[in-house]
């Protein structure tokens, strides 16, 4: 939950109405400007659900507003003062009302496809979505778009609202013709049920009441229709606990705290424990120190054992015997970054509580937003849907999104910025990767570290052609062999002749290219070699990806030599082709170099000879590697 919608959900739990009535959590979104905030907006005021302070400051407002004059509703919910200039939404508004019938949460969303990523935080969190589309325009890319991530998410109940249906004269047969285009777009969505009401968010129309111009309209206005819809999603019986945080206070007790994502729990019961899959029994349920004989879904809890297990963060706790483990999955995902998704890319993968580095190794196709349709692709832009293949580091435990939602929905966090890169849901375990076993062997890293006698270290140079990667990398492999070390050069052009030779320069086949390394690198230090690497790598995403693969044995060293010294180099005449565009995709020229904001060895070889630079790197690498 955003903190937003937290501070909405304390002040609900605190009035206690929520444990009164039934409560329905609902978006609004659809394209910019279709009036989802005046509508939301219109509903508060006709409902007579504003104090009078609220009423006043809305009427005194509009007087400066954008309507003339007139009551301006979406005030009621843009609150930002940029949305108040733009006219439009741009954050999530999260707001609280209650009617005589059931109590209510609903987020407005943005509609601009600028902030598509908020609209989907709106939507992960609610249960009914209400789409708007103006009724002079129909169904068009951005109401496709949002009606996909809605079913992404989950949401089963949605009501299209074809609003400002007095600028057609509420015709009738133009109401049809975009209640059918809506109907089609939706077909094989997997709802629960589709209402379809002509408003005027303006106007009033078919918000609270029926109106007097869709006399052919025989449905509920909109605010009735949500007092009325069933939304009750059918309940697991099994128990399913994932772990938010142990809890030691004192050495006799031990706790396990997180939030009841399905089913019931009491004393005495048998658990599983995963993905460790350990039997136990439930010794004390406490909620709020207050200890009790059961639990039930939606409570935060803290769960005491019978004996000792093998429990952390990101673990579940469960009474079902369908939950999966797995290391490997495909996903359905909307990418959500202004970096292209590129497969061989790695991310942190949030799974309910648990948090794990992973790879998108593969996109099986993008998802058409007007058709559906599936479209064959190896790379993703914002804002785009995508079907993927994901690997983890190590197991996590998981359902599918079906079954659990919280157990079946990810997001991947880019691990440089530490931004939400992508939210989607998973599809199923990819099961080869049960298959794949690890093989223990007598022979350790360890051992043969003993047999060199020496620590084994991946030395990655990393700069621009021609910045003297190369020429230095080689130079200090010859002076640490000379100092009796065991060593092995990996050099980007070389390798490209043998285990690359199928790879080309556009930014996939770069990333699979320092993926690969990565990997060839962590091997030769399993074999107690230090290795020394020199590659262009020039993403700090796939530098970040090299190093976690390979560990703390990974060592950046960036040989910082200008553009202007490097294209003065030019030994091998590529600046000059790049430049004239017989090169396509060449680093610093028309392909970007990222350069390394914390590297542990920097230098600039054009300030030094090949004698000073080799000392100063193997005098540096000595100090970190004691």
């Amino acid at each position: 939950m955003t903190k937003k919608l937290l501070a909405v959900w304390k002040d609900v739990s605190e009035r206690g109405i929520s444990k009164m009535k039934s409560l329905l959590k609902f978006i609004t979104c659809g394209s910019v400007d279709d009036g989802k905030s005046t509508l939301i907006g219109h509903m508060l005021y006709d409902a007579k659900l504003l104090f009078a302070d609220q009423e006043q400051a809305l009427e005194l407002d509009s007087k400066v507003g954008s309507r003339g004059g007139e009551i301006d509703y979406s005030l009621l919910l843009d609150g930002l003062m940029a949305e108040r200039e733009q006219g439009i939404t741009i954050d999530v508004a999260y707001r609280y009302f209650t009617t005589d019938n059931r109590s209510f949460i609903v987020a407005d969303t943005p509609g601009h496809e600028e902030y598509t990523r908020n609209m989907a935080v709106g939507a992960s969190f609610a249960e009914l979505a209400i789409i708007l589309v103006d009724a002079t325009k129909g169904v068009i890319t951005q109401t496709k778009r949002h009606a996909r991530i809605c079913a992404l998410m989950g949401i089963k109940h949605l009501v299209l609202a074809v609003n400002k249906m007095d600028l057609i004269e509420f015709d009738q047969k133009r109401f049809e013709e975009i209640k059918k285009d809506f109907l089609q777009l939706t077909h094989g969505f997997n709802l629960e049920s589709i209402q379809v009401i002509p408003v005027s968010a303006t106007e009033g129309d078919n918000i609270t009441k029926k109106s007097e111009n869709t006399l052919w309209y025989d449905g509920l206005p909109l605010l009735p229709y949500l007092e009325s819809v069933d939304v009750t999603k059918e309940q697991h019986d099994s128990f399913i606990l994932p772990v938010q945080r142990v809890s030691r206070p004192n050495h006799t007790f031990r706790g396990f705290q997180g939030q009841i994502e399905a089913g019931t729990i009491s004393v005495g019961d048998d658990i599983t424990t995963l993905p460790s899959n350990e039997k136990a029994k439930v010794k004390s349920i406490l909620v709020a120190d207050k200890e009790l004989e059961s639990a039930i879904v939606g409570q935060p809890v803290t769960i005491q054992l019978d004996r000792e297990v093998d429990v952390s963060r990101g673990n579940v706790l469960t009474t079902s015997s369908n939950i999966q483990v797995t290391d490997m999955f495909t996903a359905t995902i909307l990418w959500m970054d202004d970096t292209k998704l590129i497969p061989g890319r790695n991310y942190l993968v949030k799974v309910g509580t648990k948090v794990l580095p992973g790879t998108v190794m593969s996109i099986k196709h993008k998802i058409d937003i007007n058709s559906g349709e599936h479209i064959p692709a190896d790379k993703a832009f914002k804002n785009e849907l995508v079907e993927c293949d994901i690997s983890l580091s190590e197991n996590m435990v998981f359902d599918t999104f079906e079954n659990n939602e919280a157990l079946g929905g990810l997001i991947l966090i880019d691990r440089v910025s530490n931004m939400t890169s992508a939210c989607g849901v998973i599809e199923h375990s990819l099961r080869r990767s049960t298959n794949v076993i690890w093989q223990e062997t007598d022979i350790t890293r360890e051992i043969r570290s003993q047999q060199k006698g020496q620590k084994p270290l991946t030395l990655w140079f990393t700069g621009l052609s021609g910045s003297g990667k190369s020429t230095l990398a080689n130079a200090v492999e010859k002076r640490l062999v000379s100092l009796g070390h065991h060593t092995m050069l990996l050099d980007g052009d070389n390798v490209r002749h043998g285990l690359n030779k199928n790879l080309g320069f556009k930014e996939s086949d770069r990333v699979e290219n320092i993926r690969r390394i990565a990997e060839v690198a962590k091997l030769m230090n399993d074999a107690g070699l230090i290795t020394l690497t020199s590659f262009i790598s020039p993403y700090d995403s796939d530098r970040q990806s090299a190093r976690e693969v390979i560990g703390k044995e990974y060592i950046e060293i960036y040989v910082s030599t200008p553009l202007e010294e490097c294209e003065k180099r030019d030994v091998k005449g590529l600046y000059k082709k790049a430049r004239t565009g017989e090169i396509p995709n060449f680093t610093g020229i028309s392909s970007p170099y990222e350069a390394p904001e914390n590297p542990e060895i920097e230098i600039d070889t054009s300030k030094y000879t090949l004698e000073e630079a080799t000392d100063y790197v193997v005098k540096e690498i000595m100090k970190l590697w004691n």
